[in-house]
């Protein structure tokens, strides 16, 4: 009974929840990234290499085919994965930060508004 009790409070914990949310969040940044690159980036890259088109590019070694037009297609597509993520990194530190600011002004506006009641005569 202890170990399933240890469960239980394992997949209750807020931590587990958040991550869970984080990577079902990140599947569907993933696919829209994804579709972004596919539908937009690669085929104006495309136009603007002569109509390149990287999943078709390959070269020969004997019988087998190297395909590293989708290993570049799969780089570009990290990299705009890695950027997204970054950026909203980035603007939920911010927030993080602000909120933090705010809260340290209320704290000083609250201990000046406590001195000069202390100050005052009754």
């Amino acid at each position: 009974m202890g170990m399933l009790s240890e469960f239980k409070d394992f997949a209750s914990k807020g931590s587990l929840v958040d991550m869970a949310v984080g990577i079902i969040i990140g599947a569907a940044i993933g696919k829209m990234v994804g579709a972004l690159v596919d539908n937009i980036l690669m085929p104006l890259i495309g136009v603007v290499l002569g109509g390149v088109n990287f999943s078709n590019l390959a070269f020969s070694v004997g019988d087998a085919s190297i395909g590293y037009g989708a290993f570049i297609q799969a780089f570009i597509d990290f990299i705009i994965v890695a950027f997204v993520i970054f950026m909203i990194i980035k603007a939920i530190s911010n927030m993080k930060k602000a909120a933090a600011e705010e809260e340290a002004g209320e704290v000083e506006l609250l201990t000046e508004i406590r001195d000069l009641l202390k100050q005052r005569p009754l």
